[in-house]
């Protein structure tokens, strides 16, 4: 079972359990998990920072049952931050209950579903505006296209149209961070099959193309003056999607978002960078073509029904 990694520290799973019990199965759209005082822990032990006064930040992280998500999560609870956890369904939410004890809430829902994933955005809405959203969630070298409700390429909903989607219904926080890999430099820069309807199934080349999409998505940052927008490559870390002999580093995988999302440094108040282990580093030449991202959010705003921007009116 995880501890925050403090000491003296009091925590209760009262209430959890019921409220996962609820839930009945098939589970619906959306479930928002709303922990009372009584449920999380108030007292969190405050990283050092927080204790000197330093405002502690609301943040909303997708796909945090597990790898990366979780990492990143137990990591910002521990430093005192407020965070909302995301999980596919009632039985992931169960498998991180003492997690979910300490975080403000959790919501569940399916982001390869455009109306379970508008249902995540109504309900983290709800709590007010997020300090900044991580957006974690991701799929890895499925065995088929598949076909979601709207009938998109799984793959696709959940690495790219979810991610988008969340963007434009999530109020605007003050930091955005979407997860790629360095495997989006084999992505195709070609925008007209990207839902895989005509091309024979590629897995390895349809994540590819997800993670420079999703690159090139944070990359928007010159329409977001208010807002800080980053990429960030985690490493092939040991995750359940890395395996066990990823050579990575898991802590420094997931220290970057934590890092991006909260920290007062310099260094990280920036926007429209591609981050590998709080180091900056060049992306595919497509990322940063304004040509390229104004053709992508076209492309993604024909497949959703979703205009990301106003102004594309």
């Amino acid at each position: 079972m995880w501890e925050p990694a403090c000491k003296n520290r009091t925590r209760t799973l009262a209430g959890l359990a019921p409220l996962l019990a609820s839930i009945q199965s098939p589970s619906p759209p959306s479930v928002v998990l709303r922990l009372d005082p009584s449920t999380r822990t108030q007292a969190l032990c405050p990283h050092p920072a927080t204790a000197r006064g330093n405002p502690m930040s609301r943040i909303f992280i997708t796909g945090s049952t597990d790898g990366l998500g979780l990492a990143a999560a137990r990591t910002l609870i521990s430093q005192g931050h407020d965070v909302v956890l995301h999980a596919r369904s009632r039985q992931r939410a169960a498998a991180i209950a003492d997690t979910s004890a300490a975080a403000l809430s959790l919501v569940i829902g399916d982001l390869a579903s455009a109306a379970e994933t508008r249902s995540i955005a109504d309900q983290v809405n709800a709590f007010g505006r997020m300090d900044a959203v991580i957006h974690n969630a991701g799929i890895y070298l499925e065995r088929s296209r598949g076909e979601t409700p709207e009938g998109h390429a799984k793959t696709l909903a959940v690495n790219v149209l979810a991610p988008y989607l969340l963007t434009a219904w999530i109020t605007r926080p003050d930091r955005l961070i979407y997860l790629s890999s360095g495997m989006h430099r084999s992505g195709a820069s070609t925008l007209d099959d990207i839902d895989w309807k005509r091309r024979p199934w590629n897995a390895s080349q349809a994540y590819s193309e997800s993670k420079l999409y999703i690159a090139t998505l944070a990359a928007l940052a010159r329409h977001w003056p208010d807002a800080l927008s980053n990429a960030v490559d985690p490493g092939w870390v040991p995750t359940k999607m890395g395996g066990a002999g990823a050579p990575d580093d898991l802590e420094m995988g997931h220290l970057t978002q934590t890092w991006l999302a909260t920290s007062d440094e310099g260094a990280a108040k920036v926007s429209g960078g591609y981050w590998y282990h709080r180091q900056r580093r060049e992306a595919a030449a497509e990322v940063g073509d304004v040509g390229f991202q104004e053709a992508l959010v076209g492309r993604l705003a024909e497949l959703t029904g979703v205009r990301l921007f106003a102004e594309r009116g």
